[in-house]
């Protein structure tokens, strides 16, 4: 096909369309919310009529879980083939983890679906129920991967991996809070830098769960 044309121009605008209007809905989504979000803000951002984005995605629902689906549970598959192919030990690993996930999603604007789901998850059950199936549940069985991979190699210590998890989880979420919350208020002098924040709670993490050997008892004197 001719691109140059006028027809070859409107088949790669058709093609492009359903980029374009996730790229807006994200947009939006992340500054005002779900409930607050209305279709006719999302088509007039990506340029198109309200009668074409349902064309592309039947309902606001249906377009929020295209978002989530398109920049967060869409990386999945590539962390899980990244983990297998991992030659490293495991402290690498969970530290590759960890700056990985910052550099695909908590620098990028999707960072801040997780707030908009923690906000509204109670006006919208069915919204986080979805995120609990596509996100949640995909990054915690992924975690428990590199978790076990360190206790099987005799790298960390034995620990609950149910729980062991969100030690794990907890600083990052904290820093996703922080950049859609607190960071714009605050002066420079108290902003955090998110890439020594990672290495600093890795580093933390790790010495608690590198395997040892037990301390020698105290020798009684005589």
């Amino acid at each position: 096909m001719d691109t140059s044309s006028p027809t070859g121009k409107r088949e790669r605008r058709k093609e492009a369309r359903p980029g374009e209007l996730l790229d807006a809905a994200l947009a939006l989504f992340v500054e005002k919310g779900f409930a607050a979000t209305r279709v006719e803000e999302v088509a007039a951002r990506a340029g198109v009529s309200k009668g074409t984005l349902f064309l592309y995605f039947p309902s606001k629902e249906e377009l929020f879980k295209a978002v989530v689906r398109e920049s967060i549970a869409g990386r999945f598959s590539e962390w899980n083939q990244e983990l297998d192919q991992f030659q490293g030990d495991s402290a690498e690993l969970l530290r590759y983890t960890m700056q990985s996930w910052w550099e695909r999603i908590g620098m990028t604007t999707a960072s801040g679906i997780t707030k908009l789901v923690m906000s509204e998850s109670g006006t919208f059950p069915e919204i986080a129920a979805f995120y609990q199936q596509e996100v949640i549940g995909p990054g915690h069985d992924l975690l428990k991967r590199v978790l076990q991979r360190g206790m099987d190699r005799g790298e960390f210590r034995t620990m609950e991996l149910e729980y062991a998890i969100y030690s794990l989880i907890a600083p990052m979420i904290f820093l996703l809070m922080w950049k859609h919350s607190m960071a714009p208020c605050c002066p420079s002098s108290q902003q955090i830098d998110p890439v020594s924040f990672i290495d600093t709670q890795v580093g933390l993490l790790l010495n608690g769960m590198l395997l040892r050997p037990p301390s020698s008892p105290e020798t009684s004197p005589p």
